[in-house]
């Protein structure tokens, strides 16, 4: 019997951080290569490393939603190519029948060899602009069943020993519409060879033996971490709801999601037993979209120095049952399933904030954004653009921190901008008119939610074509520990005739003409604690800087700011929080 590989615990630091290296480095080669706004600008893409078996190494994970179904789809490849697997192999997956989480978000993954012993996975998933269906950009609100949404790509080897299976490859793009989606798979593709040739260079320093060593003392120090999180946590069973708001067919159906969070020591389940049935319409979630929103969500909620492996989620178990709206059987639609993540994320909250209070963050804001297709800039162009900036809406307040001002949604937080204006320009028809921060969006309180912004575009085109999708029109981010609620998001077309359209959720808007003038507000995040302990000092320079109206600091904050010259009466001040049960010196702040 030979004897195990000795471990060095600064080696398994380096190579952790190694990883991480490795995955930001195919990151940054996806956005640099990549033509599609959503990709290059907006990042909606995922890179990530894996072990020989499809364990997690480390991910980049610019939209946190993709993140957790690529692993499983890893090992789906492995089992189903057994024995057929070799070096220069490329496979090609979107299917949301066999772990994939949405139909438009294609992975491509491609085998790492190591003097001919498999030895890992690079892997690369990304929103694309269009996957053939009914509907240009992949979005359509009248499906019913999968084949109405999109192309399904189940696992297929599109490259094999090196060479390109070209009646495979054409086969799949001669079902897509815009010629930029080939380019951007071929992007995903020199990811993934980045990701090879960085791996393989690690493995060739420090040898298999001490990889696969070190890798599994990685995931063991991984698992204690999560473990040491999960122990923190009192014991016990802790249920949360939420809400699903109209599936595009019924109005007024509403939908519940139900979550138990069962903590046991160093375990924690999630079990979505009682959730309602999934709809015969458009609004339904995978097991992977639902999977990856209940890992995202709880991850906000213990140490982000967690280094993000497969040891991070042994000690988690999530139950989805099948047939329901966060499971959907096929060949239910499921376009819509990544959006269910901030009604999830809601239900987990919710479920624990009884318990570690100072852990969970009030609600975040909802979505509601738009898709925008049809005739681009150039004569005979199309293109097809998600309007990242304006849907970037609040988060909730964390005790003792304020929301983040417009970080978006909770499933594809981050980045301010996540498209460029000029850009934006460039690459669509329109032109834009207005973005900047909403003034009084932010949800009330010690700790007040995140801003939305307003953002206005003149559409450039005739026959351009709008889908709304959310239900960020329905209900606000919710305040906790006695802070207010966030604002409710809208989205209205003013034509050049005058009229104006209300756009809601699930809409499907043909024939835009140009001149239109698109406005959207994205609400803001909800607030943490009573608003009355917010320093007034605090409340008058928000004032000042437009974050919140004199009328508003007084109704919601009991903090009296003259109008006119936007300074703080305190007398007033003290006299208000006094008379709705503060003291009279309470939580002020010296002026400066």
């Amino acid at each position: 019997m030979s004897k195990s590989h000795p471990v060095d615990k600064v080696l398994v630091s380096i190579l952790a951080r190694a990883f991480r290296s490795i995955t930001d480095e195919m990151s940054i080669s996806m956005e640099k290569t990549t033509r599609s706004p959503i990709l290059c600008e907006a990042r909606d893409f995922v890179t990530g490393l894996y072990d020989s078996e499809g364990n997690m190494l480390e991910q980049t994970e610019h939209l946190p939603i993709l993140s957790f179904s690529l692993s499983p789809v890893c090992r789906h490849i492995i089992e189903r190519f057994q024995g057929n697997i070799f070096q220069g192999d490329v496979f090609f997956h979107n299917d949301v029948f066999s772990f994939g989480n949405q139909n438009n978000d294609v992975a491509v993954f491609k085998p790492i060899f190591f003097d001919g012993q498999l030895v890992g996975w690079a892997a690369c998933k990304g929103h694309q602009a269009d996957i053939g269906g009914a509907v240009r950009g992949g979005y359509n609100p009248d499906a019913t069943e999968v084949w109405q949404e999109a192309l399904r790509i189940p696992a297929v080897k599109i490259i094999e020993k090196g060479k390109l299976r070209r009646d495979v490859w054409d086969l799949i793009f001669a079902n897509i519409r815009l010629e930029s989606v080939p380019e951007d798979m071929r992007a995903e593709i020199g990811s993934c060879v980045v990701g090879e040739r960085r791996l393989v260079s690690l493995i060739r320093k420090y040898g298999v033996e001490s990889f696969e060593a070190h890798k599994k003392a990685l995931f063991d120090a991984t698992r204690r971490m999560a473990a040491a999180e999960i122990h923190a946590i009192p014991n016990g069973t802790y249920s949360g709801e939420s809400t699903v708001y109209y599936d595009g067919r019924h109005p007024g159906r509403h939908y519940r999601i139900r979550v138990s969070v069962i903590i046991e020591d160093e375990q924690v389940t999630f079990d979505f037993t009682g959730t309602d049935p999934q709809t015969d319409g458009f609004v339904n979630g995978t097991f992977a979209s639902t999977a990856s929103a209940t890992i995202l969500t709880f991850l906000q909620m213990i140490s982000p120095d967690l280094p993000h492996n497969s040891g991070m989620l042994e000690p988690l178990r999530i139950i989805v049952p099948a047939g329901t709206i966060l499971n959907a059987a096929f060949p239910a639609a499921t376009t819509y399933g990544n959006h269910l993540c901030p009604a999830i994320a809601d239900a987990i909250t919710r479920a624990l904030a009884p318990a570690v209070p100072e852990r969970v963050s009030a609600g975040w804001n909802h979505l509601l954004c738009s898709l925008s297709t049809g005739p681009g800039p150039a004569p005979g162009d199309t293109y097809v653009d998600i309007l990242f900036m304006g849907l970037k809406g609040g988060s909730g307040a964390l005790r003792g921190v304020d929301g983040y001002d417009h970080i978006g949604m909770i499933d594809a937080s981050g980045g301010v901008l996540d498209q460029d204006y000029e850009m934006f320009e460039q690459m669509t028809p329109h032109l834009l008119l207005k973005h900047e921060f909403l003034t009084d969006s932010a949800g009330p309180g010690e700790f007040r939610g995140g801003l939305g912004v307003e953002t206005r575009y003149r559409v450039g085109s005739d026959e351009t074509q709008i889908v709304i999708f959310g239900d960020g029109d329905v209900e606000p981010g919710f305040g906790i520990e006695g802070g207010g609620p966030g604002t409710l998001n809208h989205i209205t077309l003013h034509y050049p005739d005058g009229a104006i359209c209300r756009a809601r959720s699930l809409d499907l808007i043909r024939n835009v003409p140009a001149g239109t003038v698109y406005v959207q507000e994205a609400g803001g995040g909800g607030g943490y604690g009573c608003p009355h302990n917010r320093p007034a000092e605090t409340v008058r320079r928000e004032v000042q800087n437009g974050i919140i109206s004199p009328a508003r600091a007084l109704a919601d904050y009991a903090v009296a700011v003259n109008p006119d010259t936007l300074e703080l009466d305190l007398t007033e001040t003290r006299r208000l929080r006094a008379l709705r049960g503060e003291g009279e010196d309470a939580h002020e702040a010296p002026a400066e």
